[in-house]
């Protein structure tokens, strides 16, 4: 059981315990309901607290969040790295051509059932709470959640810069702010197109060579295939990207690597910066494109 503890600071003195929980503890309001239905889901100095309480200074408020008993994936154990873990979350390097749920043809090589191998060898219960997903083929950092209140406190607020090679040299710098929508008769694939779903896109290059860009990317928002549909839309496929017109000669899959993330550990509030060098196949790109792996102090200006 992940017990969290917060001490009423002087701002809060005399406040109702919900506005506590809600505004200072970023407690959902479901979690809170579901806490309310703990016997001490909420305690403050050893003793029940309601909601409706005030709180004072210095007090010291537990939350005891309940064990899952939700069943999980499949058990597997998977060739996947774990970059950082705490009680609170777990970032794993995914590599390429593993998918993060469960689907067809794909029941028990994912990152939910490399989690369940996880959780199962800790002898814990837990969901599988991805916050950033990535696509079956796009390689680097995955942040998931432990519980729920981690999860809602992460929702939307993982920042990420992805290393993409495209086909063609695009500008130096620039922003793609265009909707995208469901290619008709293509199934998932995308396009630019009116009546689609606001989708943003900037970009730096980083280098240049042999008719390829390497470039780093920040998304502000996290729609299907993004980052490769909008490139492609403008002109500049990603290599290997045979779905949206790119050329698989040097690398089998899409050239897109999710190289770093920052987010606000969801109960310290640390700042948490991590990185991931490119995999094999990747780098092996840049070196037949005679691209340099780039230092990783460039990818990080991003989040400056």
């Amino acid at each position: 059981m992940r017990i969290l503890e917060f001490t009423v600071p002087p701002a809060y003195h005399g406040a109702k315990a919900k506005v506590f929980l809600r505004s200072y503890c970023k407690l959902s309001a479901r979690t809170m309901i579901r806490l309310k239905q703990i016997p001490g889901g909420i305690t403050v100095d050893g003793r029940l607290l309601r909601t409706i309480d005030p709180v004072q200074a210095g007090q010291v408020v537990l939350l005891r969040l309940p064990e899952e008993a939700h069943p999980m994936q499949q058990p597997v154990t998977l060739p996947v790295s774990v970059v950082y873990e705490d009680e609170d979350v777990t970032v794993y390097n995914k590599p390429p051509y593993m998918p993060i749920h469960p689907s067809a043809g794909h029941a028990c090589d994912t990152l939910a059932n490399a989690a369940a191998a996880r959780s199962a060898a800790r002898g814990e219960v837990a969901l599988f709470r991805p916050i950033n997903r990535l696509d079956r083929n796009t390689s680097g950092l995955a942040v998931t959640a432990r519980h729920a209140h981690a999860a809602a406190r992460l929702s939307g607020r993982v920042e990420k810069v992805y290393l993409a090679v495209t086909e063609g040299i695009p500008p130096t710098s620039g922003t793609i702010d265009a909707p995208l929508r469901p290619m008709e008769g293509h199934g998932i694939r995308r396009e630019i197109g009116a009546g689609g779903e606001e989708a943003i896109t900037h970009w730096r290059t980083l280098a240049t060579c042999s008719g390829h860009a390497l470039l780093a990317v920040v998304i502000d928002t996290g729609r299907t295939h993004q980052i490769r549909a909008h490139f492609a839309c403008t002109g500049y496929p990603l290599a290997g990207d045979d779905m949206y017109g790119g050329h698989p000669g040097h690398i089998d899959r899409h050239a897109l690597h999710c190289a770093a993330v920052r987010f606000i550990q969801p109960v310290t509030g640390e700042t948490i910066v991590l990185t991931a060098p490119p995999p094999p196949d990747f780098c092996r790109l840049l070196e037949v494109l005679s691209i340099p792996v780039p230092d990783f102090s460039a990818i990080l200006t991003y989040f400056s």
